[in-house]
């Protein structure tokens, strides 16, 4: 249980996401949060505010404590931390969609302010890996980005998706910090520095007991919460869990005291396990209840030939189970299908299957009318993404007239590929697109993986290499086919570079190949890269010919003002008119210049999001140091804008000839 010690009512709104607690002259934590109209308000509830010598920073007219920091843009992430430790003292970081400024409080000066072309949806500093120094890391559009204390950029890779979360921890146990990305594909991926060694899809995130899996504490605000922080505000040498709600409201919260002991934070293991095995007592004597209910039911009630039976199931009912691919016809897409079925004559009264990222809300129940019960049922299941999934099975079995029914619970999974039906191979459809690579495995071995991996017929009978397979998409009707040779070449075509990439991960992941370099070539997806990078070209020309613009234009504002007071002291009224006019028409001129470049900025962004994604796809098509250096290489020929090289960097591997 947690106590409430301090509750704060601060007259700023606080932006989602974007608050953080800081030392920012070494000693004192003081909270930062963003607000609207693109200012970062600092709490320093410890000693008075100091006047501040700089323009960006403002006392608040609303709070003594509270200091305003400018930032002229709208922020989308903020943290605070310890970015030099030379310095003794945290720095405020402050992330914008074009900009991130790192922030000395103390001494009221920008220790560096880079523009980042790919935005700033997300913000984490700490140590990553070998990396000695700590790092700034922010998440932009499919893109990570770190940055030392000087500005030096010195970690960069790709990701999946726009990133909306960052965290930094020791996954793997192994003394460093690796980084965790969550992105808007409901992914999780962590990077040992610019490895990806784990990757989840996640749909739900529940913040419960990490023994029980209770809910722990409840409290309720007015309005949303916009951050939960931890930290000794009040500087009593204990450590509270800080509440941000969106409306200015900051509550703290402290364990329950010694004489509280015995409740859900702190109970021991053994009262878990009592309140476990009680939980388990409850349970079989409910199914014990309904089991004589049961049989009290068909002693009563004996079985007339209109109802069919009725009460308990035969004991040695069994439950059968089975995955099939389905073409589907006029009235239905074709899907993946889940059969279930009865070894009797008792019937299939309702199935819930829960699975992550298949239905909507995780859940899925099949109730059929009481017209169409039978001893089977048949479920159309359709993946939206190339991930295996577990389908956790909740079948309710009975008689036709049964008013209780027999629960079986089991768990089947879905192949990786199970959107993919077995077809015919058509030398007319074959794709041009294709990814070549040899592994030293016997062909027995790759077949193991496709009937682990797709849902083949019970009647498939591959034979010993050469083969080849030739799958059919059911998403999209696109072709797959893999190619196995005898001397353990094996070629993919397939004009998805995604669903290439699924590919070769899988097999390197099955067996357990730590270092694969590939031949590919993508026509199709490569010349609309190319399209996109003139684009990018064309959207940075532009973006600095209106700062230009921009620039020169602001030249001619103080000029203008200059001028107009002049005249208004030497009271020539008209001159000081008419420069009064033309600041009036050149202001017109610069808010249709910053909307320009607004639209600008917004289709660079979707172009460098495009860009990144390539790059990620690339190096998906390798595994290990390979699919490293390709990242690191792309980069290098985006930075030189050498666009031959980077495509023939994502075709081979390498740059070199």
């Amino acid at each position: 249980m947690l106590l409430p010690v301090f509750t704060l009512k601060l007259r700023h709104k606080i932006s989602p996401r974007m608050v953080a607690i800081g030392r920012y002259d070494g000693t004192h934590p003081c909270l930062a949060a963003a607000t609207q109209a693109g200012k970062v308000f600092i709490h320093n509830p410890h000693t008075r505010s100091q006047h501040f010598s700089t323009s960006r920073v403002f006392q608040s007219p609303l709070e003594s404590d509270v200091s305003l920091l400018n930032i002229n843009q709208a922020v989308s992430c903020l943290t605070a931390g310890a970015l030099n430790p030379e310095l003794g003292y945290d720095a405020l970081l402050v992330g914008t969609q074009t900009n991130l400024l790192a922030y000395d409080v103390y001494n009221n000066s920008d220790l560096f302010y880079r523009e980042v072309a790919d935005g700033a949806n997300a913000i984490v500093l700490g140590t990553l890996g070998d990396i000695s120094s700590p790092l700034a890391i922010i998440g932009g559009n499919c893109a990570l980005q770190g940055f030392d204390h000087e500005g030096n950029d010195l970690f960069w890779t790709v990701t999946g998706d726009n990133v909306h979360s960052l965290a930094l921890c020791d996954f793997d146990g192994d003394g460093k910090k690796e980084l965790l990305v969550g992105s808007e594909d409901f992914d999780i991926r962590v990077f040992k520095e610019d490895e990806i060694v784990a990757e989840m899809t996640e749909t739900e995130v529940d913040a419960r007991s990490d023994r029980t899996g209770e809910v722990i504490f409840k409290d309720n605000f007015s309005s949303a919460i916009a951050g939960v922080l931890e930290g000794d505000y009040l500087m009593d040498g204990h450590t509270q869990l800080i509440c941000c709600a969106v409306d200015g409201e900051i509550r703290g919260y402290l364990p329950g005291t010694a004489e509280m002991r015995g409740n859900l934070m702190d109970t021991s293991v053994e009262q878990d396990l009592i309140r476990e095995l009680s939980q388990k007592k409850q349970n079989l004597l409910l199914e014990l209840r309904n089991y004589e209910e049961n049989a009290k039911a068909e002693l009563s009630s004996p079985q007339s030939e209109a109802d069919g039976p009725r009460g308990i199931i035969p004991a040695n009912t069994k439950l059968h189970t089975a995955l099939s691919v389905n073409l589907g016809h006029e009235t239905q897409a074709a899907h993946a299908e889940l059969c279930i079925s009865t070894s009797n004559d008792t019937i299939i009264r309702a199935v819930l299957i829960f699975a992550e990222g298949i239905f909507l809300g995780e859940s899925h129940v099949v109730h059929p009318s009481i017209h169409n019960l039978s001893s089977s049922i048949r479920i159309p299941i359709t993946p939206p993404k190339d991930v295996p999934v577990d389908l956790h099975l909740k079948t309710f079995v009975g008689y036709r007239s049964s008013t209780q029914f027999h629960v079986f619970e089991l768990t089947r999974q879905l192949p990786r590929f199970s959107m993919y039906a077995l077809t015919s191979p058509d030398p007319a459809r074959e794709p041009l697109s294709y990814v070549n690579f040899v592994i030293a495995e016997r062909a027995q071995r790759v077949v193991i993986w496709l009937n682990q991996n797709f849902l083949l017929p019970e009647d498939t009978n591959i034979q010993n290499a050469p083969f080849q397979v030739c799958f059919t998409s059911l998403r999209n009707g696109g072709q797959l086919y893999i190619k196995i040779k005898l001397s353990g070449e094996i070629t993919v075509n397939t004009d998805d570079i995604d669903l290439a990439g699924d590919i070769i991960q899988s097999m390197a992941s099955f067996f357990a190949v730590e270092d694969l370099q590939v031949e590919a070539d993508f026509p199709v997806y490569f010349e609309e890269l190319r399209k996109v990078l003139v684009k990018v070209d064309e959207y940075h020309s532009v973006h600095q010919k209106l700062s230009a613009e921009m620039a020169d234009n602001s030249n001619l504002i103080r000029s203008l003002l200059v001028r107009a007071e002049d005249a208004r002291l030497m009271r020539n009224m008209k001159t000081m008119k008419n420069r009064y006019m033309e600041l009036y028409d050149l202001n017109k001129d610069l808010l249709n210049g910053y909307k320009i470049r607004c639209n600008n900025h917004t289709e660079l962004l979707g172009n460098l999001k495009a860009v990144n994604q390539a790059i990620q796809r690339a190096g998906r098509l390798r595994v290990g140091k390979p699919k490293n250096q390709v990242i690191t290489a792309c980069r290098d020929a985006i930075r030189s804008n050498n666009i031959n090289t980077l495509f023939r960097i994502m075709r081979v591997g390498t740059a070199s000839s």
